[in-house]
């Protein structure tokens, strides 16, 4: 079975004759693309061969065409040993360094030149090939050039090659399907005229392979993003947001992380180099229980805290911040909240590890709530997203206890820890007027999505390689 163009163009040519791509076009009013397409399918059934030539151009390149009018650096070195022997020395500070090195190496694998002590002397006189065929290849670029000369002058990068290819065609028989026309496609206004009567239509193969569509999709880490904020609006949560810019005081200090802790050293936090005015009785309250305790019965961290250390601007480091800060701002039962956004560390970049990732925080404020309500409120979650196992392991964080570390089994890798999680402490709700038990949890969304997706390298979420992303489906099964 023969296509409309296949049928076209076997239609539009003559047996016996050769064709280039161009001239076949302009003969049958086919485009160029269609012809060879044509072309090709018509040589598998036996009706056409095709003819490929392939040939190569060269082209001098800058350095090359310098050579040919001023001449090869050899060149000037022969004219002037012509005259005596010279000095390296004297040759580089006449020449350069670089030219001269060229030329000298050159002139020892002719045999030109003895070098001794220091001087080089012209032993005998060189002939150079190499400047004719600049000059062949200047005159015409597919000239006949020894291949040698060739291969050393792409060596010294003074030609560049292009290849080039020619296709052609020769029409050797024509079957007596071209003499029909066929209907391709049926229009209304075929039907109407009745033009159809009497005429073939094309055949269709169903069984071939259709052209495989590529749809715009969202980007998977975007979706499972998406996916975890729907899991959390549907359980009654409100979406927060804040800057990604801080004071130290609510990235660190109102979550009573001590002033001198591991964390807000340089190589784990980004600085800036500017401050902003703190004051008022939450800011006094935080340092009192940072320095003894206030009157949560903690001791404090003791020795003295430093207000412009927690005026200092920082790039968060979690998004803890803005979950606190909206409970001091909204200190009154219940508040179900949750955050969604970027966080920056000073993390050597790895497969696991980036210095800017996603964080999903989280925080429920009650009066009746406790521990087994937090790990329940987890692994609803967690079953939400498709991990069945789930357990918690104890943790440590300043800023809540108790507190654990949840973790999903995953077949082939074992258990799997997504972050951290706890109630705050009394040093931390009690300064900013907090009534009554909050529920807190932070969860790394990038090695979530690491898991989802069935990979090894957090970076490769951010690389653009359009097979792997053609190759995840556009909705989730």
């Amino acid at each position: 079975m023969l296509s409309p163009f296949e049928i076209k163009l076997l239609r539009s040519l003559e047996e016996g004759k050769e064709y280039t791509i161009d001239a076949a076009a302009e003969i049958s009013g086919m485009k160029k693309d269609a012809v060879i397409k044509a072309a090709y399918l018509l040589a598998e059934k036996g009706y056409v061969k095709i003819h490929e030539r392939v040939w190569k151009e060269y082209e001098l390149t800058d350095e090359g065409l310098k050579y040919l009018t001023e001449g090869l650096p050899e060149e000037k070195i022969v004219s002037e040993l012509r005259d005596g022997k010279r000095s390296i020395k004297e040759l580089e500070e006449k020449f350069g360094k670089k030219l001269v090195g060229i030329a000298l190496g050159n002139l020892r694998k002719k045999g030109a030149i003895k070098i001794e002590d220091g001087y080089v002397e012209l032993v005998k006189e060189p002939d150079f090939p190499e400047k004719v065929a600049l000059e062949k290849i200047y005159a015409d670029r597919s000239a006949k050039v020894d291949e040698r000369l060739l291969k050393e002058l792409k060596k010294r990068k003074l030609i560049k090659e292009e290849e080039f290819k020619e296709i052609a065609f020769t029409i050797t028989s024509k079957p007596d399907v071209v003499l029909k026309e066929k209907i391709a496609d049926i229009t209304p206004e075929l039907l109407l005229s009745g033009d159809w009567k009497g005429k073939e239509f094309l055949e269709y193969d169903v069984t071939i392979p259709s052209k495989e569509i590529f749809t715009a999709k969202v980007h998977p880490y975007e979706r499972i993003i998406r996916e975890c904020r729907k899991i959390f609006l549907e359980m009654g949560f409100t979406e927060i947001k804040g800057h990604y810019v801080q004071p130290a005081f609510w990235n660190f200090d109102a979550l009573f992380q001590p002033q001198d802790h591991p964390a807000r050293e340089m190589q784990d936090t980004f600085y800036l180099d500017r401050y902003v005015d703190l004051e008022g009785e939450v800011v006094e309250r935080v340092k009192l229980t940072h320095e003894n305790g206030w009157r949560t019965g903690s001791k404090g961290w003791g020795g003295k805290w430093s207000l412009d250390k927690a005026r200092q601007l920082v790039l968060r480091t979690h998004t803890t911040a803005i979950t606190i800060h909206y409970l001091a701002l909204n200190p009154e039962p219940p508040v179900k909240a949750f955050c969604i956004d970027r966080v920056y560390r000073r993390e050597t970049i790895d497969a696991t590890h980036l210095p800017e990732f996603d964080q999903l925080e989280g925080v429920v404020l009650d009066r009746d709530v406790g521990f087994a309500d937090l790990l329940g409120l987890l692994r609803e979650f967690f079953h939400k997203m498709g991990f069945e196992d789930v357990r918690f392991r104890p943790g440590y964080f300043p800023y809540t206890e108790p507190s654990v570390e949840p973790e999903v089994y995953v077949e082939g890798l074992g258990w799997v820890e997504l972050g951290g999680a706890g109630i705050f402490r009394k040093e931390v709700t009690e300064p900013l007027g907090i009534k009554g038990k909050v529920l807190a949890w932070g969860l790394g969304i990038g090695r979530l999505a690491m898991l989802r997706l069935g990979m090894k390298d957090l970076r490769r979420l951010y690389l653009p390689e359009l097979g792997w992303l053609r190759s995840l489906p556009a909705i989730k099964r």
